[in-house]
């Protein structure tokens, strides 16, 4: 999985990295000294479903998604991660291997924390632990959410949810519209649990009805209260 070392400025790391005001000098120190910097190409894998875990990951740059193996290989993408974002811990506190896999849609820089640092200081700082505690919660309350839009909500109101979603955490462009991540249609439909030929139907609804506007990959929203009511009425 470790393939390159990348630079990050340190102080800049040091301030992104929400765990470091957490720790003490001595810890602090203890961190410096032992996490890598590694650099991920656009859809190079960090690590695979079924893998060990050796590391606890912080992406700093770039965009990560995180997806499951469903039924007749078929993806689902549980995740998409923007900076900063811890990721790749829970297989770690559970003692097991990963149930997921962690794919670059970018080209992204990533900060790893090999296990046994990472365990070292949660187990000796209890602040550093109730951080995780607290992302482990809030990561299992998004899971919930979904699990049940995504199994409850008609096809447009999965597609719409998902475009919102992609806005709300990725934001627009210069035009205030134009959604800030580039996502092919395949993925649109992993992240919305339909399949592509479904996604590429709807997305043309949608473009016909004057809700978004598609420019290749790019996706422009015009009528912002419309996609929202259509998503939260499923």
């Amino acid at each position: 999985m470790v393939k390159k070392q990348a630079t990050i400025d340190t102080k800049e790391l040091e301030q992104l990295c929400e765990i470091w005001g957490l720790l003490t000098p001595d810890e602090q120190e203890y961190l410096r000294s032992n996490y890598l910097v590694q650099q991920f190409k656009k859809n190079e894998i960090l690590h695979y479903e079924g893998d060990k875990p050796s590391h606890m990951m912080c992406l700093m740059q770039g965009k990560i998604k995180i997806y499951k193996e469903g039924v007749g290989g078929r993806n689902q993408i549980v995740r998409i991660l923007q900076p900063v974002s811890y990721f790749a811990y829970r297989a770690i506190f559970a003692d097991g291997n990963y149930n997921t896999t962690a794919c670059a849609f970018e080209l992204s820089t990533v900060v790893l924390i090999p296990k046994e640092v990472i365990m070292k200081l949660i187990n000796q700082n209890s602040s550093v632990a109730f951080f995780f505690i607290r992302q482990l919660a809030i990561d299992l309350g998004i899971s919930d959410s979904r699990q049940v839009n995504l199994t409850q909500k008609h096809i447009r109101g999965r597609l719409a949810e998902s475009l919102i979603f992609m806005r709300d955490n990725y934001g627009l462009d210069e035009d205030g519209a134009t959604i800030n991540v580039y996502l092919s249609r395949e993925d649109l439909a992993n992240l919305s649990n339909m399949t592509t030929s479904n996604a590429i139907r709807t997305l043309s609804m949608f473009v016909s009805e004057r809700v978004i506007a598609m420019d290749g990959r790019r996706i422009k929203i015009i009528d912002e209260e419309k996609l929202r009511k259509i998503s939260r009425l499923g």
